[in-house]
């Protein structure tokens, strides 16, 4: 018999693991943590270094946030862009208050990945891009002062994040043996996320939530894409059932279950006849990532009320929903899936169901094939 864990012990999982993951790069501390840094203060180790600066032509105050440079052999997409688990190699560091053509320092000690350092990459000729991710200073309710990326609406992607400052990919020739500085410059500012405009059946809303405004000390949004079935204009006297498609930050229609956070293409808006309810896709990305996992949490803030007491009232009030437990359904894959399972056990008498799919670990019993109450060793 499958077993749930209590919501407390669910909230503080949570919370650790999307603090966690949601780290730019796994296993390197957050500048919140770390003593005051001076960048361009200190002697870089003996090795290559690169000295990363932003143009006050882009950003005028200073920056506290990740700074980091990515190096390729090709340009077909900027290296920043080919930079991922598999990608090319990407070093970064914390900054606090780097002011604009300041150096952030870059050097041989400075950890990376996949190459760990500067020093194992080979000589030869790259392409070099620099890149720097704006912090927000949270000062939130539980007494906690943190410094995050605040969401753009670009669903917690820093590589597309508005505001965050690019580079200009430059070809340079690459000598771990050398002392020598290697200069790069960001200066182009990563402009607004064009929202796409509403139609006749897909509809968007975005409001600003007074719950989480009020937790994490600075404005947070929710939202979300609400897919009409066809005749939803010409049937005024109609209500209709209600499907909350659970998952990571969507950008297109409301009814496909693509989503598009960290990185995806937009979902595509379905083009073939629609059943006769509302699907919708919710949007709530935390300052952690790139959705919220819709619960309430002692690391991410009460988003399980803001969604259950802002977000789903304000949908409910602006479409002809039946507001009934048996009208009201949940989907999802993946995280999704446990979202779905995670509001049908929370809020059993608002849903009427929930259909999960391949939901994230539910019983810890078998987390990854890993009993982590029983077994003496996950490997």
């Amino acid at each position: 018999m499958l077993t749930l864990l209590r919501p407390r012990v669910v909230r503080l999982l949570i919370g650790l693991a999307v603090a966690i993951a949601l780290s730019p790069l796994a296993g390197l501390a957050h500048p919140s943590t770390l003593a005051p840094l001076h960048p361009g203060t200190f002697a870089p180790s003996p090795g290559p270094t690169f000295e990363i600066r932003f143009s006050p032509d882009a950003r005028k105050d200073a920056v506290t946030g990740r700074v980091y440079v990515a190096l390729s052999k090709t340009n077909t997409r900027s290296p920043i862009d080919q930079t991922s688990p598999t990608g090319v190699p990407l070093f970064g560091v914390n900054v606090e208050n780097l002011a604009p053509g300041q150096a952030a320092v870059i050097d041989a000690n400075t950890l990376g990945f996949p190459l760990q350092s500067l020093r194992d990459i080979p000589a030869g000729d790259y392409w070099a891009q620099a890149f720097v991710n704006v912090y927000t200073k949270f000062v939130r309710a539980d007494g906690h002062t943190v410094w995050l990326h605040m969401d753009q609406w670009e669903g917690q992607n820093w590589k597309r994040s508005p505001g965050n400052i690019a580079g200009t990919p430059v070809q340079i020739h690459f000598d771990p043996a050398s002392t020598t500085p290697i200069a790069l410059v960001a200066d182009k500012v990563l402009p607004p996320i064009a929202i796409a405009a509403d139609t006749d059946t897909v509809k968007r809303i975005r409001i600003q939530s007074q719950i989480l405004t009020k937790w994490w000390g600075h404005p947070i949004f929710l939202g979300a894409i609400v897919q009409l079935p066809a005749g939803y204009d010409t049937h005024p006297d109609v209500k209709y059932p209600i499907v909350y498609n659970q998952g990571h930050f969507p950008s297109g229609g409301g009814g496909g279950g693509a989503q598009a956070g960290r990185g995806g293409a937009p979902a595509a808006t379905p083009t073939a006849p629609t059943p006769r309810l509302i699907t919708v896709q919710l949007q709530h990305p935390s300052p952690y990532y790139d959705d919220s996992y819709g619960v309430n949490s002692e690391n991410n803030g009460p988003y399980g009320d803001a969604i259950m007491r802002e977000l789903i009232p304000e949908i409910e009030s602006k479409f002809r929903v039946i507001r009934e437990p048996w009208a009201r359904m949940l989907t999802g894959g993946s995280t999704g899936g446990w979202i779905a399972v995670a509001h049908q056990v929370f809020y059993p008498d608002f849903y009427g169901g929930t259909f999960a799919s391949c939901p994230d670990a539910i019983d810890f019993r078998y987390h990854q094939i890993v009993n982590i109450y029983a077994d003496a060793n996950a490997y």
